[in-house]
């Protein structure tokens, strides 16, 4: 009896290891751009206008349970401003941000933020840096 109570518990264990998961995988549910951030990383004043001077942030939210890479790429006139990359570790939501500034001052016109877990497209919004 022992036997078959032990074969049964290997059984359902082994089924659940194949087909059973802990939770709904990783995915991103928003991105937020702003120009300021709360405490918890998402965006506490949004904007898509922007002065030279600002900074811009964009927060990427995410939810489920998984390890991935977030990485944004700035872009202005063409050209790529930045790729910044961070490793994630997450068991239910968060926030995830990431900032572009500049000591000089951005020149004026259309900017392109591009938001990619894991190397793929996940999202891109257009900014604009003008003097307001």
């Amino acid at each position: 009896m022992r036997l078959i109570n032990s074969w049964l518990c290997f059984l359902v264990l082994a089924a659940c290891g194949a087909g059973c998961q802990s939770g709904p995988t990783l995915r991103v549910t928003s991105v937020q751009l702003g120009r300021s951030l709360n405490a918890d990383g998402t965006v506490g004043s949004f904007a898509a206008t922007f002065k030279p001077t600002e900074t811009v942030y964009v927060s990427v939210l995410t939810a489920g349970a998984g390890d991935a890479t977030l990485s944004v790429r700035w872009m202005y006139a063409g050209r790529v401003l930045a790729e910044p990359k961070k490793q994630l570790s997450v068991k239910d939501v968060a926030a995830t941000e990431f900032n572009l500034q500049s000591a000089t001052g951005f020149p004026p016109g259309q900017y392109t933020v591009e938001v990619f877990m894991d190397g793929q497209p996940v999202e891109t919004r257009k900014f604009t840096v003008g003097t307001r």
